[in-house]
């Protein structure tokens, strides 16, 4: 934002107290838009979805348990890869509590594999749905990205994620029983860790980038997926410690299994749809701001609480805020300039070029937001603008002005009332 050098320049005042409101004003939205979106509604459904995609995979575990049975029989290699798998996830506890299947044929694979398919094609489309709500006007697919894709990415994705664990636990039983050395198997699982750690990042990175139609910027959402990746990693280690899936078994008996996985599915899509509305509200942070300041405590659904949220506005000021002296013009009659101003303190007088000469038509107020009307109308100025005295004002671009008549629907019609209240006053003074 240009600051004339003759006047006080606003930029750095603010910084160390704008930093913790902005902080707080970011982590309000994120809270109020996921509560009004029902986010937690759509995470329920998506790892309902989760779970239609998990129940063949374990039949398919099965199966591919079977296989390696076999295969071990002849095999040293397959029969400590088998050996590795039942030790570092107790399969046979899960085996045991009836988690996974002791005996699949392959018809039944089959049609787990069909199964993973289909719940694979509406669990990706149950996370678009989630973020068409929290990233608004999303463009419509294409026949490859609406059926294929979703068709193929779930069973990739799993197998990743299976390789990477399959790497994991083998070193851990390797290192266990000193057959590559301690030092060459954590050195090897803290690779195979950063790697799968890699892959969920690029996917939520990934989601977060490219389903919005106005994409972010790249830069913050990859911010944002890592934080989302370090919280499903806190998450992962909190069920650890603290649930079992023997204690769900328990409670619930043959419906222990099914229990536990929604519950950990619907936690983590939680967390995933929680940093991608974070996204959105980062995006809109001076929207949301600028719309309270200009709506003051009479916005719709104002509280106490969002009053002091939003109070501190030297982030505002620091990014579009300009000192003027008195006299100078800020609007001049005629100009092509589109940018709206919000006075923020001192007054101003507004003028217009007659026959007789130059006539004051009134004055604005703090709190008074004006030059919205060429904004508005693509027309050139109608009247001049001349600072009365000492004043701050917030200076507007079209697009921020575009923005908040599309983000805020009370403010549009507080400045389409203005308006029109404007130029009945216009013309009653020109009744000619």
């Amino acid at each position: 934002m240009f600051h004339p050098p003759a006047f006080p320049s606003l930029r750095g005042m603010y910084a160390p107290k704008g930093t913790l409101s902005w902080l707080l004003q970011l982590g309000y939205t994120t809270t109020r838009l996921f509560k009004q979106n029902g986010l937690q509604n759509h995470a329920a459904a998506t790892s309902f979805y989760f779970l239609l995609s998990a129940t063949p995979l374990l039949l398919l575990l099965s199966y591919a348990l079977q296989w390696l049975g076999r295969i071990a029989e002849n095999s040293v290699p397959a029969t400590i890869l088998m050996a590795a798998l039942y030790e570092q996830l107790q399969l046979g506890s899960l085996t045991a509590l009836g988690f996974i299947p002791q005996q699949t044929q392959l018809a039944a694979s089959g049609v787990g594999l069909v199964t993973l398919l289909l719940s694979s094609r509406g669990l990706v489309h149950a996370v678009h749905g989630a973020f068409t709500v929290i990233f608004p006007e999303q463009t419509r697919r294409n026949l490859v990205v609406s059926w294929v894709l979703p068709l193929i990415i779930l069973p990739v994705l799993f197998l990743l994620m299976g390789l990477a664990a399959l790497a994991q636990v083998t070193l851990t039983f390797l290192a266990q029983n000193d057959f590559i050395g301690t030092g060459n198997a954590q050195v090897l699982q803290a690779l195979n860790s950063l790697f799968g750690f890699a892959m969920i990042w690029a996917l939520l990175f990934a989601a977060y980038w490219r389903l919005p139609r106005q994409h972010p910027r790249a830069r913050d959402a990859a911010a944002f997926a890592l934080g989302a990746t370090v919280s499903l990693g806190l998450l992962l280690a909190l069920f650890g410690a603290f649930f079992k899936l023997e204690n769900y078994h328990s409670l619930y008996g043959a419906l222990g299994g099914v229990v536990f996985v929604l519950i950990g599915g619907y936690f983590a899509f939680l967390l995933l749809y929680l940093w991608a509305q974070a996204l959105y509200a980062y995006g809109k942070a001076d929207i949301t701001a600028l719309e309270k300041l200009f709506l003051g405590g009479s916005g719709e659904g104002a509280s106490k609480l969002e009053g002091y949220v939003f109070a501190d506005t030297g982030r505002l000021l620091e990014k579009y805020g300009e000192v003027h002296p008195a006299g100078h013009t800020l609007i001049e009659e005629g100009d092509d300039s589109r940018t709206a101003y919000f006075l923020y303190a001192g007054r101003a007088a507004v003028y217009k070029n007659t026959d007789g000469g130059r006539r004051r038509l009134g004055e604005l107020g703090e709190g008074q937001l004006f030059g919205e009307m060429a904004y508005l109308l693509k027309e050139k100025r109608t009247a001049s603008v001349v600072a009365d005295g000492e004043i701050t004002v917030l200076a507007l671009p079209p697009q921020i002005m575009e923005e908040l008549m599309r983000h805020s629907a009370p403010l549009s019609r507080r400045i389409i009332d203005t308006l029109c209240q404007r130029l009945e006053r216009m013309n009653l003074a020109n009744p000619g």
